[in-house]
């Protein structure tokens, strides 16, 4: 019996995107090597190889130079911040705020994303279609201006400078850019940042245990009669949270093309015309299309039990809520700036269309997602900052 359901939902959480990639677990990569020693993956079980660009090969010694960059406030211009400022490893690598500040003091319209297992996906940021690497997503956080975050647009060189003058980061960047003639430079930052990340990779949880691992005892009963739920017809989450990565998109080394897929949830529905609030209009902003209005990407729910606030916003405060809001169909906001229900909002994704629970059905559902909660992951030495060893 559980090898016949295990079989059916295998084949259901695979889905397009990681239907074409292979079955790939450990081993090494041929368009990962380089630098002075090649890199190996060490991977979960079902977990295939991710995709790593030609011009920027994996090497040990890249990634954890990108370890130390990543928890480096000196990454700032104002050496108040680091990219692990916004993402925090024991909460999946979210920071626990519905919207970041950055490191001068704006504030940042939009949530930030849990990293849990971000080299599977095809774009990145809440809803731009363009940033297809974390190569390029990189570049956002360190030189956007509006808003700033780490600042470093006309401070270049002071930045650089830092790590010039530090003995242990010009020898880190040297063992990772050997062919460099002058390797500490922003171009290799990025570089780096995004070999490290790559490795974030979250495939521990309960969930991945029971489903992956064919263990039954890995989740309680709750969780299992939650499992059901969740992949039910009834409520529709596994149309927006399956696959391997609990998301509607996925990306590796062997997928065939990169999947755009945004959704509007009726959060919000401002004066009934479907609009959201600026600057948070979601696939919009690049597309111009009416029906883009509110569409943002779907993210992953790997470790979502310690990733919240929810929403692109960060306006739901719990999972509890989170799910009174799809049982609803959307929510309704009776007064202030951003009044309107967003049950009936025009662009509104057609599969939320809302259900009912039980008290008893709601906790198992709770209990479901809790599954999804990697400890390895949340306290893996190898992504820890290695500033407060």
């Amino acid at each position: 019996m559980f090898a016949q359901r295990h079989s059916l939902i295998i084949a259901l959480l695979l889905g397009p995107g990681l239907a074409a990639c292979g079955p790939e677990v450990e081993g090494e990569s041929e368009s990962g090597t380089g630098g002075p020693e090649a890199w190996e993956w060490h991977l979960p079980e079902g977990f295939p190889e991710p995709y790593v660009p030609e011009d920027n090969p994996m090497s040990a010694a890249k990634v954890e130079l990108g370890r130390y960059l990543f928890y480096d406030t000196r990454l700032s211009a104002n050496e108040t911040m680091s990219c692990g400022g916004c993402h925090d490893q024991s909460l999946g690598f979210a920071d626990g705020k519905a919207t970041p500040e950055g490191s001068t003091g704006d504030q940042v319209p939009r949530n930030a994303m849990s990293l849990a297992n971000v080299a599977y996906f095809p774009t990145y940021t809440w809803a731009n279609p363009n940033l297809e690497l974390l190569e390029q997503q990189a570049r956002v956080p360190l030189f956007g201006e509006h808003p700033v975050e780490l600042g470093a647009t006309g401070h270049e060189e002071e930045i650089l400078g830092r790590f010039r003058g530090d003995a242990d980061y010009v020898a880190r960047f040297a063992a990772a850019f050997p062919d460099d003639a002058e390797p500490v430079n922003f171009d290799n930052i990025v570089y780096a940042l995004a070999s490290f990340e790559r490795t974030m990779v979250s495939g521990d949880s309960p969930y991945d245990r029971y489903l992956y691992g064919k263990d039954d005892g890995a989740i309680s009963e709750a969780a299992k009669r939650g499992f059901a739920l969740f992949f039910s017809e009834r409520l529709e989450c596994y149309h927006c949270h399956a696959g391997l990565n609990l998301a509607a998109a996925f990306f590796a080394v062997e997928s065939t093309q990169r999947e755009l897929t945004f959704f509007n949830n009726g959060l919000y529905n401002i004066g009934g015309d479907g609009s959201y609030p600026v600057p948070n209009v979601g696939l919009y902003e690049f597309t111009g299309e009416d029906s883009d209005m509110g569409r943002f990407r779907a993210p992953s729910l790997r470790n979502i039990a310690v990733s919240g606030p929810y929403m692109h916003d960060g306006s739901i405060e719990t999972l509890e809520e989170v799910i009174d809001f799809y049982a609803a169909g959307g929510r309704e906001i009776t007064d202030g700036p951003y009044a309107g229900d967003g049950r009936e909002n025009p662009h509104k994704d057609p599969l939320v269309r809302g259900f009912t629970l039980t008290d008893d059905e709601k906790a198992d559902l709770l209990a479901f997602l809790e599954s999804f909660t990697d400890e390895t992951f949340l306290t893996d030495p190898a992504l820890s900052d290695p500033f407060a060893e």
